[in-house]
């Protein structure tokens, strides 16, 4: 590696991690000062203490994830280069996201609990909002952010692996939907200490691959369908914009992952790529929050 090389990697990490202090100190100084002068609630207070404390997790698990890049023993193999375990990237990733939806939500709730303190939440709005006939959509609506989130982290295994520079064609893996069974379960990826194969599902690029695809192909589909539902619903003009957002993000998101794949994952659309699964989580996190009963 050349010097010029070395020095745009480590302006990239750098960056990074500036910008994680940053948003560590913009949030915890603030924190204190509203603290200090009795402007949170115990349970904003509390909420803030938690977010707090997963900021100060995240920069461990940081750290962590880099240290596993470090290893000699990653090197040994003629062509071998640096890279951090996938496991510890993907918890990376899961920190972040627990970090970013806290935020929104505890966010979203104090601007709620505001306008219903001071009597400018809507009436009409509060009865749709505890009518029975949302029950189901509400609960759906968590199922699918569990989901999307899943799909998610399976897409930190991608990264992790570089899973998605193999089978760079849709629909097909190969010659057919499924990649042959003896890729997906291969040998190669089972310990002596293991009960079955099931490793393949961690550390086999092309069964994380394929397992990738399938949880995004689920997720747009059973969002499609959420959709669909929601047109029959009596939802309150936020929820519905919400939801019609949300599927406006699946069509993106599905649009940039199948181009990322064909295209040997460049690094404009992966990075637009993951931009977009933030997107869409935003788009769930927010029907959530416009589906949640309000106190009449």
């Amino acid at each position: 590696m050349k010097i010029e090389e070395f020095k745009n990697i480590f302006y990239w990490e750098w960056s990074h991690r500036m910008i994680g202090r940053f948003i560590g100190v913009s949030f915890i100084l603030p924190g204190i000062y509203f603290a200090s002068k009795g402007q949170m609630s115990r349970r904003v207070a509390k909420q803030t203490l938690a977010i707090t404390s997963l900021l100060g997790f995240q920069g461990f698990m940081g750290w962590y994830m880099v240290k596993s890049g470090l290893s000699d023993a990653l090197m040994k193999e003629p062509g071998s280069v640096p890279r951090v375990s996938q496991y510890r990237l993907t918890a990376h990733l899961a920190t972040a996201i627990a970090i970013y939806a806290s935020t929104i939500f505890v966010a979203a709730d104090i601007i709620r609990q505001n306008k219903i303190a001071s009597g400018k939440y809507p009436q009409h709005v509060a009865s749709m909002l505890n009518s029975p006939a949302l029950k189901r959509f509400r609960i759906a609506s968590h199922s699918l952010g569990a989901l999307m989130m899943l799909t998610v982290l399976s897409g930190g295994l991608v990264a992790g692996l570089d899973a998605g520079l193999i089978y760079n064609e849709f629909p097909f893996m190969g010659e057919g939907i499924i990649p042959p069974t003896n890729e997906l379960w291969s040998d190669d990826y089972v310990k002596p200490t293991d009960n079955g194969k099931w490793r393949n599902l961690l550390e086999n690029p092309t069964t994380v691959q394929f397992d990738h695809r399938t949880l995004a192909e689920t997720t747009a589909t059973l969002s499609t369908v959420l959709w669909l539902y929601s047109k029959r619903l009596p939802l309150p003009k936020n929820a519905r914009l919400a939801i019609n957002t949300m599927m406006g993000a699946v069509a993106l998101q599905v649009t940039l992952g199948i181009s990322t794949l064909i295209y040997m994952v460049p690094l404009q659309l992966a990075a637009a790529h993951q931009a977009g699964a933030l997107v869409l989580l935003t788009s769930n996190y927010w029907l959530i929050h416009s589906l949640r009963r309000v106190p009449l």
